[in-house]
Formats: structure tokens, C-alpha cells, sequence
């Protein structure tokens, strides 16, 4: 079996913690099982997180991911301050528009791989 979620990192920076998460193919609800669980902990015992999400020929949703993605956000609705969005499709970018109602972080999408530095610089920008 494939799994969708490739990569997690957590980074100690001056302005907090910062989680960078590769995304490859299709995600499928077994990813969210793998990943969600540690980044529940993570903010349960730090806070406020920052997450960076790259998507590296991503292919989507599975029906079972969406519904845990659902629930992932809404559990964690002001948990994250800033969301970078790194990915080269336009559906992708279209993505990141469509969710910022739904989340109460900042939410800012970066074209791959010309604006991969650019996305980094900003994830770890003060407020």
C-alpha cells in the first residue's frame, strides 16, 4: 500500500514550533491515522503551531481522508497560525483560497519549486 503522507518535521524556531508535512500521491484516511495523532500531541503540549504542507504530485483526497481531514480542522481550528500551502497545480492553489474560511490561520499558497524559499521565509516571519 502507497501512503499518502510521505514526511513529517518539527522545527524549534524563535517564532514557535514549525511543522513541515510532504504530501505525495493520494492521500487516504490510514495517512491521517499515522500523522494526526502527532500533531494532536504536539499541539496538546506546545500550543499554537505553524505548518508548512508541500505537495509533491499530489493526486488528493481519498473519501475516508477528506472526512478525517474534516474533523482534523475543525478540531483544530485556532491551533495553527500559519499555513503555507506549497504546491504546482492550480487546483491546488484554488485549494488554499477555498479553505481559509475554515481554519484560523493564515493561510498563503507558493507555487513549487519557484516559491519554495519564499514559503519558508514567510512560515518563519514574526507577526
Amino acid at each position: 500500500m502507497t501512503l499518502g503522507f510521505n514526511e513529517i518535521k518539527v522545527k524549534e524556531t524563535p517564532v514557535g514550533k514549525i511543522v513541515t508535512i510532504i504530501f505525495k500521491d493520494k492521500l487516504k484516511k490510514e495517512d491521517y491515522e499515522l500523522f494526526a495523532p502527532q500533531l494532536d500531541k504536539l499541539i496538546q503540549s506546545e500550543g499554537k503551531i505553524r505548518l508548512m504542507v508541500k505537495l509533491i504530485d499530489f493526486k488528493g483526497w481519498s473519501a475516508g481522508a477528506v472526512w478525517e481531514d474534516t474533523k482534523f480542522g475543525a478540531r483544530h481550528f485556532n491551533d495553527i497560525e500559519r499555513l503555507a500551502i506549497v504546491g504546482d497545480k492550480k487546483w491546488e492553489k484554488a485549494m488554499a483560497t477555498f479553505i481559509k474560511p475554515f481554519t484560523g490561520a493564515e493561510v498563503r499558497y507558493f507555487d513549487l519549486p519557484s516559491e519554495l524559499g519564499d514559503a519558508e521565509q514567510w512560515i518563519r516571519k514574526p507577526s
